[in-house]
């Protein structure tokens, strides 16, 4: 940043604080200056106020003057010191408005310009031209493209004799439209597009006004107020002295000098070349340009307050004081940005761009996905806070179903209730709610009935959860379950052993069992299909969450249990099948049982009726001890006169009655254990063992593409994080030496 050459007497004092100002030009070598706002000069002022002629003195640039090609968008000229250089050397590029698509964005990105060592005026036209075609910017009247470009061109000039410098060049601000070029959006998008450059409050504004104008009434002085009311940023550049009427040369005299008194930026008055003098294109500017303060009674003027090389000095004192000024706070922008762009490219993930990286994610996904299942399924919920959401305690969901599965089978799963005399009190359950006038029906439960002595037609659901729209082909809608019917199971056994007995005596026969508990279990069905569609829920719901948790993307989780559907249905159709089977086996198969049960409750039964038909006999003894009931001898027998038929009916009542207990109890235990247990929970071909390494290792490439690979909108999200990461963090690193 320091210069080598010998200071010119001048051009005033040298740079302050070289080694901040070196610092500020590394961030922009870094392209630092692409992600935030640094210290920079910004040229404004309306068309035609001599803003690109004092540019060209200002750059040595020779800016073209064709009015097809003037300043139609932002130029970012940036002057950097290359010691290694032997030439100045030029190189251009656009930078994409932040409001272009992606593909517009790429297409200009790609655009570049390198290999001059001078822009002379036709080179630079001729690079312009090009500009313009790139940008898409009409070429002529009516042709239907737009006139200005939010893009930006940055010219990058680098030379062993260059000093730092960013200038932005904007284009003028106009008030008047031009038939077929400029429309009134036009006035309004180029006056919002300086705003935005001036509005940057680390921008020195060098607001451009000629000199033969009422300064006052100029646009861009009253815009430069509104952003800057103290002037601190605000550095006025006087053109066209030579054409200042005669005898108002003194006012613009008395103007500068009274400026650069207040304290602020002030103004610095430059002549230009005339158009005669550009055509002949051998005039020495700074020669003609101090010719020009020798005349009176411009000679009044101080040598500081004019001039271009007066321009250089103050713009390089302004950029030095800005720059220790700000330096901090670009600090703080630089860490912060970098935190920022570091915590985007975090959000998307790992990348998955091949299939070996989109495989390795998957797995990563699977391996999180099995750990919460295990959590799931072990209660240990402490563990993880997605755990707070009740759908993803599993155990509890399936445990909880499964008892009131048993509970509905038990109070309401039998069609009539049988008489009371059971004596088996192993499966006591409250009634649902309390009343006073309540039996107890045969099963040893409690049963609510009306005032009028029949039970209450109040019913449950089967079903206990909410349809899952994924799944309402395949699972069981629901159906309403009444209570079972209080009295008549003795009428209705004498009517089916009527219709079917045979010249048995003192038996019947056992097909006729298989007919009552057909009969019996009736509401079976939609009580199984009904658990099993809930506990299929229960598992599918937690699938759906699990992954989500698993894997954040939403996109990607959804194309996995897309993926996993099928054989997802699959296994809920072979729960539902098990449990249809087991129905099938209870209900329509041979009554069977090995279980010693059966024969326990029958005899309880017999008991039970027999001491019944005792206890109407028995008579209070008195002992020492305390009075016990006894009964004679001559009385232990029991006669209730009753009819082979009768007889016969009572006995097929305790049988079904033992046996339909044992067959509940089977049933449930069969149907949680088979069809919910093993095909749905914990089984090896469980829903949650198919999201396995071995799914993930038999997915074909174009599969892993579908699941985990990113679009190209994030591809060139993630390519444009990292290059921004590398940059702020060479631009950290440059202000930390």
């Amino acid at each position: 940043m320091v210069s080598t050459r010998e200071p010119d007497p001048r051009a005033g004092p040298m740079l302050a604080d070289p080694l901040l100002l070196e610092k500020i030009d590394k961030l922009f070598a870094c392209n630092i200056g692409e992600y935030i706002s640094l210290p920079q000069l910004v040229v404004v002022g309306d068309q035609s106020s001599g803003k690109s002629s004092a540019l060209e003195g200002l750059t040595k640039l020779s800016f073209p003057r064709d009015s097809g090609l003037c300043t139609r968008f932002a130029t970012q000229i940036i002057f950097r010191r290359d010691t290694n250089l032997k030439e100045r050397e030029i190189s251009a590029s656009i930078i994409p408005s932040p409001d272009l698509d992606a593909g517009d964005a790429e297409r200009l990105r790609a655009w570049k310009a390198s290999g001059a060592e001078t822009l002379g005026g036709d080179g630079f036209v001729s690079m312009m031209k090009e500009v313009h075609e790139v940008m898409g910017l009409s070429s002529f009247d009516n042709d239907g493209k737009p006139t200005f470009s939010n893009n930006v061109l940055c010219l990058e000039i680098c030379g062993p004799d260059e000093e730092h410098l960013s200038v932005i060049d904007v284009p003028g601000i106009f008030k008047n439209t031009t038939p077929g070029r400029t429309t009134k959006n036009d006035i309004a998008m180029v006056r919002n597009m300086v705003l935005r450059y001036m509005q940057n409050r680390w921008s020195i504004m060098l607001t451009v006004v000629p000199a033969n104008v009422d300064i006052a009434t100029q646009e861009i002085i009253e815009l430069a107020r509104e952003v800057d009311p103290p002037g601190e940023r605000t550095l006025r550049i006087l053109t066209k002295p030579d054409l200042v009427d005669k005898g108002a040369e003194d006012k613009v005299i008395d103007l500068i000098e009274d400026q650069n008194a207040s304290g602020q930026l002030g103004s610095v008055l430059v002549r230009n070349l005339g158009q005669q003098q550009l055509e002949d294109g051998n005039v020495n500017r700074d020669a003609e340009e101090e010719f020009f303060r020798q005349t009176a009674p411009w000679n009044r003027l101080r040598a500081e307050n004019f001039g271009i090389r007066a321009l250089k000095n103050r713009l390089q004192d302004v950029l030095a004081s800005t720059v220790r000024r700000e330096f901090p706070s670009v600090r703080k922008e630089v860490n912060k940005k970098l935190k920022a762009s570091k915590d985007t490219l975090r959000s998307l993930g790992d990348e998955r761009e091949t299939a070996e990286q989109q495989q390795r994610l998957l797995l990563g996904v699977v391996a999180t996905f099995q750990d919460i299942t295990q959590q799931a399924l072990t209660t240990n919920y402490g563990i993880r806070e997605i755990f707070d959401d009740p759908e993803l305690r599993l155990a509890t969901l399936v445990a909880n179903r499964n008892s009131d599965f048993a509970h509905d089978l038990t109070t309401r799963g039998h069609e009539y209730a049988f008489k009371p005399g059971s004596g088996d009190k192993s499966t006591d359950h409250k009634g649902e709610g309390e009343r006073d006038d309540k039996e107890e029906n045969g099963d040893g439960l409690e049963q609510k009935f009306g005032d009028d002595g029949t039970p209450e037609a109040q019913s449950i659901l089967s079903r206990k959860v909410t349809e899952n729209g994924d799944l309402h082909e395949i699972l069981h809608e629901g159906a309403p379950i009444e209570c079972s019917i209080r009295a008549g199971i003795t009428e209705w056994i004498s009517k089916l052993y009527g219709d079917a007995r045979g010249f048995e005596i003192g038996t019947f026969n056992h097909v006729l069992l298989s007919t009552l508990m057909k009969k019996q279990s009736a509401k079976w069905p939609n009580l199984a299909q009904g658990y099993v569609s809930d506990v299929i829920s229960y598992v599918h719901r937690f699938i759906q969450k699990a992954l989500l948790a698993a894997c954040p993307d939403s996109e990607m989780s959804s194309s996995i249990l897309s993926l996993l559907m099928d054989e997802l249905m699959d296994n809920y159709r072979q729960a539902i099948s098990v449990a249809d089977f087991l129905l099938g086996i209870e209900r329509a198969g041979t009554p069977m049982t090995l279980n010693h049960y059966l024969n326990d409750n029958l005899q309880k039964c017999r008991e039970k009726r027999f001491q019944d038909a005792l206890a109407k006999k028995a008579f209070t003894v008195e002992f020492p001890q305390g009075d016990e009931k006894a009964v004679r001898l001559g009385d232990v027998h029991h006669q209730d006169h009753m009819s082979n038929f009768d007889h016969t009916v009572q006995d097929i009542h305790d049988i079904l009655e033992s046996y339909y207990k044992v067959a509940r109890k089977r049933f449930v235990d069969n149907v949680c254990m088979q069809a919910t247990d093993h095909y749905l929970v914990t089984g090896p071909k469980s829903p949650m063992k198919l999201l396995s390494p071995a799914w993930v290792n038999s997915l074909s490439t174009d599969q892993l593409e579908e699941i985990a690979g990113e679009d190209a909108v994030t591809r060139r999200r993630r390519q444009q994080l990292r290059k921004e990461i590398r940059h702020l963090e060479s631009g950290r690193k440059a202000l930390m030496i």
